[in-house]
């Protein structure tokens, strides 16, 4: 199965989702399981989101914004394709999957707060959407 995480700069919350969605899969003993994030508009994955992941021994560290149009798989093969975006128009992908939205708020672009705050946003990103895959991992 492939799961897709799609934002508009593949930078905060789907780098986030693909992190937990791999980590939570191999927990769940899913081999099978393939998980990809990308964006639209990709630029970086954000310091931020590296180290909230850190938190929970996940490493965000090697990880890159991937534009939607260089994904290691066929858009036909994607099985679930997430897409995270609340205040933003997220990206559109043709083809037959099963599409699955989370409006999540963005987490960047409050650089003007001291970086303790910012990084709570990217906490309740993070929680937000790991309870939400749990749920997703319990249907299967």
């Amino acid at each position: 199965m492939n799961l897709l995480f799609l934002c508009v700069q593949n930078s905060a919350r789907s780098q986030i989702a693909e992190g937990l969605a791999r980590s939570m899969a191999a927990s769940l003993g899913l081999p099978d399981v393939q998980v990809f994030s990308a964006g639209s508009s990709p630029a970086f994955v954000r310091p931020q989101a590296i180290e909230v992941m850190a938190e929970e021994g996940i490493d965000l560290s090697t990880h890159a914004s991937t534009s939607i149009d260089d994904l290691p798989v066929p858009v036909q093969d994607l099985d679930y394709v997430f897409t995270l975006c609340a205040e933003e128009v997220c990206p559109v992908l043709p083809g037959r999957t099963t599409r699955v939205h989370w409006p999540i708020p963005d987490p960047a672009g409050h650089a003007d707060e001291p970086w303790e705050a910012q990084l709570e946003r990217f906490r309740v990103a993070r929680d937000t959407i790991r309870a939400r895959l749990a749920e997703f991992f319990a249907t299967l």
